[in-house]
């Protein structure tokens, strides 16, 4: 806790009392067990279910918090990429906020619910992602008609982002393929980031034209043939990644995407009788094709953001309805997961490993206990601190305490 009271007293707009809040939030977050409701957040401090919600309903700049928390766990020197990606909220009801029909990839189809729009800074050496802001989708009838989408709302998340993306030293964003758009590609470009993402299998792709031109008026000739994917010839040999998986690139033109850009197929041959190949490409075409598949393949460290959030910081226990109080929540969980990453890069000398939140959860759990036992009882805390079986007691039902 003393990493969030620190960054919050350089937070210059936190009025003393909601630091206390938030110090007591992230406290409970930390050692509860079952959902981050109201109800069971005021079962684990001193406040009330109505404190919860009034503050819940409070604005405060979690973008900034996480900035600087991301600042103070990812090295200066490591590689950074962004990455951005959405989640499906379970929510029934009629009067919450943002209900209406987003794609679920648990389900693989739409269902009724919630949506959020998760933009992260993923740290490549040590294979890590880190939230840096959470925004939740609106509806359709919100968005707009015509032809603003949703995807015009996850490019404003970026505009909005775009001054601590850069502050963090980040020059590329890593999307899946849903985002491979005409429109969101430029205005990524336009805000000055490269974009990796992934192409269709049958996507259409031309040669560029390298040799001589013919002399003479009219245009020079620009491009040399339509790219088949069963001939590789006229690709370059990246590197073999697997014994059995290799990377080719090559600078191709899209006429789709109306510009040049950097392919690499990555061709799975380990059975020659069933081959299988994945299309990335990347923007920037100074990108080395070892790097363009380096990047997106840590795009998928979001993935567990979302998974640890929903499992262990109650990111779909939201017990609010109002849109103030429910971005409130997705921040607020988003940003204790942050926080614990944080803890455990930290406790385990910047190599990278698997950080288990479940491990965490435990031990906070049972210092809270242990507290509760030391006051109601009226114990001595410093001969229980100091026993030689304390730390054993503090990590009783934890998975690893290599770190922790």
């Amino acid at each position: 806790m003393a990493l969030v009271e620190r960054i919050l007293l350089q937070m210059s707009n936190v009025s003393k009392p909601q630091l206390k809040f938030l110090l007591i939030l992230f406290s409970s977050v930390f050692a509860l067990r079952g959902r981050m409701n109201f109800r069971n957040l005021s079962r684990y401090s001193e406040l009330s279910e109505q404190t919860y919600l009034r503050n819940f309903r409070k604005s405060f700049d979690f973008t900034m918090f996480n900035r600087m928390v991301i600042n103070e766990t990812i090295p200066t020197m490591n590689q950074k990429i962004g990455a951005a990606d959405c989640s499906y909220i379970p929510k029934s009801g009629k009067e919450s906020y943002g209900i209406d029909y987003f794609f679920s990839g648990q389900a693989s189809r739409c269902l009724r619910g919630q949506e959020i729009s998760l933009l992260s800074v993923i740290d490549v050496d040590y294979n890590m992602a880190y939230p840096l802001s959470v925004q939740q989708t609106p509806t359709s009838l919100e968005i707009g008609k015509g032809d603003e989408s949703r995807l015009d709302f996850y490019l404003r998340q970026v505009a909005l982002n775009q001054s601590h993306l850069q502050s963090l030293g980040v020059e590329e964003i890593a999307f899946d393929g849903y985002y491979a758009k005409t429109r969101f590609i430029n205005g990524t470009e336009a805000l000055g980031f490269g974009v990796i993402s992934k192409l269709r299998r049958d996507a259409n792709l031309r040669y560029l034209y390298t040799g001589p031109q013919k002399a003479g008026p009219g245009a020079k000739k620009k491009y040399d043939g339509k790219v088949y994917f069963d001939d590789l010839s006229r690709w370059d040999l990246a590197g073999e990644l697997d014994k059995g998986v290799w990377l080719y690139s090559a600078i191709l033109n899209s006429p789709h995407f109306k510009r040049n850009i950097k392919v690499v197929y990555v061709l799975d041959n380990r059975k020659p009788d069933k081959q299988r190949y994945a299309l990335l490409f990347a923007t920037n075409l100074m990108l080395e094709a070892m790097e363009i598949y380096r990047f997106y393949k840590a795009r998928f460290q979001i993935e567990f953001v979302f998974r640890d959030a929903k499992q262990f910081t109650g990111l779909t226990d939201s017990q609010a309805r109002k849109k103030e109080a429910l971005h409130f929540h997705f921040n607020a969980s988003l940003s204790a997961l942050n926080v614990l990453r944080h803890q455990d890069r930290q406790s385990s000398d910047n190599q990278a490993n698997v950080c288990s939140i479940a491990s965490w959860k435990a031990k906070y759990f049972n210092e809270h206990l242990l507290d509760r036992f030391i006051s109601y009882l009226d114990l001595d805390p410093i001969l229980i601190k100091n026993h030689p079986r304390f730390n054993q007691i503090r990590s009783y039902g934890m998975i690893s305490t290599k770190n922790c």
